[in-house]
This record gives C-alpha cells, sequence and structure tokens, in this order.
C-alpha cells in the first residue's frame, strides 16, 4: 500500500543535488514543494505502465525502480534501474506520448510526484534546467544506441561483467577493498538486464565465483576483483 505524505520542503532534500532539480531556483524548488506529493511505495508497485498516459514526473528520493518493457509472450525486459535522484517519465511527458516503458519499485522508496504544469512552468522559465533536460535525453539516446551495438557484438559473458562494475558504481558500498552491490536482484532480472536468459546467468555467475571476480552472500553479490571485471567486460581490449 502507497502512503503520501506532501510535506517534503524541495530546498531541504538530500537527493535534490543529485538530480537535475538543483538547478531550480528557490522560487521554482518553492512552487514545486506548494504542488508536488511525496509517496512511499511498496516493493513490487507500478509507478507507471507502459501506454498510459502521464500526468507528471516522478523524482525518486530514496528507493531503486526498475524500468522496463513488456514484450507480446510477456516477457519483461529491462531497460535499466533507476535510484535516487533520477527523474521519471519526462520523455513522455516532453513528447506529449503514452509511455512507452514500466516502471516498478524493486526496493521500498519514497518518490515524489511533480503535477505535469508545475514541471513545464519550471522547465520553461530556467534556461539551465531546460539545458541539463536537454542534455539527459541526449544521453539516453546515447546510451540505447551503446546497449544495441553490445547486444549484437558483446558475449554474455562480457555483458554481464560490465552489467557488475555498473552496479558496483551506482549502488556499491563505500569502502576500501570487496564492494557489496547493496542491492537484490533476481537472477531474472539480472538477465532482463542483458538480455539473456536465467539459466545463462546463474552460470556465469557460478564461474565468476569460481574465478574468485564475486563473492554470493545470500541475494547480494559482492565484487571481489573490480579489475579482473573490467578487464572481461572491455570488448575491444
Amino acid at each position: 500500500m502507497s502512503k503520501t505524505s506532501s510535506i517534503h520542503p524541495c530546498d531541504l532534500c538530500a537527493s535534490r543535488k543529485l538530480s537535475m532539480l538543483s538547478d531550480l531556483t528557490e522560487e521554482q524548488a518553492c512552487n514545486i514543494s506548494d504542488n508536488k506529493n511525496m509517496i512511499s511505495h511498496r516493493k513490487g508497485q507500478v509507478l507507471y505502465y507502459e501506454e498510459s498516459k502521464p500526468q507528471g514526473v516522478f523524482c525518486v528520493n530514496e528507493g531503486v525502480i526498475k524500468i522496463f518493457k513488456t514484450a507480446s509472450n510477456g516477457k519483461e525486459q529491462i531497460m535499466h534501474l533507476s535510484k535516487k535522484g533520477d527523474l521519471l517519465g519526462y520523455s513522455a511527458l516532453l513528447g506529449e506520448e503514452n509511455y512507452t516503458n514500466s516502471a516498478m519499485v524493486i526496493e521500498d522508496a519514497k518518490i515524489c510526484f511533480i503535477p505535469k504544469e508545475t514541471f513545464l512552468k519550471a522547465l520553461v522559465s530556467n534556461g539551465p534546467f531546460f539545458r541539463r533536460l536537454t542534455k539527459a535525453l541526449s544521453h539516453e539516446i546515447g546510451v540505447m544506441e551503446e546497449k544495441l551495438v553490445d547486444a549484437s557484438q558483446k558475449s554474455i559473458r562480457e555483458r554481464l561483467a560490465y552489467l557488475l562494475l555498473q552496479l558496483a558504481n551506482s549502488y556499491g558500498l563505500d569502502g576500501a577493498g570487496p564492494q557489496q552491490i547493496d542491492v537484490v536482484l533476481s537472477r531474472e532480472e539480472i538477465a532482463s538486464l542483458i538480455g539473456t536468459a536465467t539459466e545463462s546467468v546463474i552460470r556465469l555467475l557460478s564461474e565468476f565465483k569460481k574465478d574468485k571476480l564475486i563473492e554470493l552472500k545470500g541475494k547480494k553479490i559482492v565484487v571481489l576483483n573490480k579489475e579482473g571485471l573490467v578487464k572481461l567486460s572491455d570488448f575491444y581490449a
């Protein structure tokens, strides 16, 4: 069950400095604070569905969200994971289109919903914010192109090694030595992220463990040898 709380000023939000909303003026931040809602979501809840119409944007305050598409056979393809500070749903909103993907909470989250008119008002009145959003859209296109190349030219082993490095960089616990990835993903979700079968992920994780690249602690993964994963993931080396 979701729980709504509208009292969470943007100027006091720790995640704001990590997001594109950091470019807002004090007046704009106050306007968003007055019109947004912060909602606590439990794991498994859906923020929006593919083909539904956007009514605003979502800013992640806490938690992890998976962005995915569903094939005609019902199988999920995870596009990417979103974390604290990320802004969701703005590309569909700006394009005046329905969502091309769905968003689901995979770790309990607190998410601010900013209504369409409030978001657009801030966008058109703030040049740096507009430029940052445009840059983010261009970056998304570049990332998708890179994924298409990886899917056709990189082996599953290389794609998995690269994914583990990305997860360690985004969700790894700080500290010297082994780095635990502080987000729980099922083997099915990992397989979906790199576009392969679950059985292949299970086998490769076992091989990575045997080669002392990683350690498995229950459902969590600990990166033991980052340099080894870098070497393994570098297709062009």
